[in-house]
């Protein structure tokens, strides 16, 4: 089903037309809320809290846009209200780990050989590490910015922030993160050998 018929179904009071929705933003939405909250049961959570104020809000979405754009920034805000929060949450599985997928789940090459595995592991887990140590609203504005590609105006609207307070973020969180990396992947030095 067409996006636009589902929104169409959804306007009507069918719920089935969420299902469609659900299938085509499901896997973004929950990456968005995971690099910006890095808690898979919560992400998970507040993506599901979003299709459902969706649902009851779709009379207010205009149906003459796309609704990937909208969707996602409630998942953003949603997601960064709770890291800012710091609403404890309590996962539904027994330990943190066990059963949870990591960013390098997400990311996974299928077809890459056994050094671009170790690699691209080392590499994303660096990223990771990098992203987890930068504020929340630095960390939401890099996820808006080169995850969901928004240009920086965009982010500042989804953000509710003027659009010099983005780009400082971004910039802030840019240096923040090239030192962090430097030091994570060639700790000694090394880069300049090559």
């Amino acid at each position: 089903m067409k996006e636009q018929k589902a929104i169409e179904k959804l306007k009507a009071g069918d719920i089935g037309g969420l299902k469609a929705l659900v299938r085509q933003y499901q896997v973004q939405a929950v990456r968005t809320a995971y690099l910006i909250t890095r808690d898979r049961a919560r992400a998970e959570d507040i993506v599901q809290a979003a299709f459902i104020r969706a649902y009851e809000r779709i009379d207010q979405f205009d149906s003459g846009r796309p609704f990937g754009p909208w969707f996602l920034r409630s998942v953003a805000n949603d997601a960064l209200k709770a890291v800012t929060r710091g609403k404890a949450h309590l996962s539904l599985e027994a330990e943190r780990g066990r059963g949870e997928a990591t960013l390098a789940d997400f990311l996974a090459d299928l077809d890459p050989g056994p050094e671009e595995i170790v690699e691209a592991a080392e590499a994303r887990q660096a990223v990771w590490d990098a992203l987890g140590e930068l504020p929340p609203e630095q960390r939401a504005a890099i996820v808006l910015y080169y995850y969901l590609d928004l240009s920086v105006a965009e982010t500042a609207t989804r953000l509710s922030c003027p659009l010099g307070t983005i780009k400082w973020r971004l910039h802030a969180a840019r240096e923040r993160m090239r030192r962090l990396l430097r030091s994570k992947l060639w700790p000694t030095g090394s880069e300049s050998e090559c």
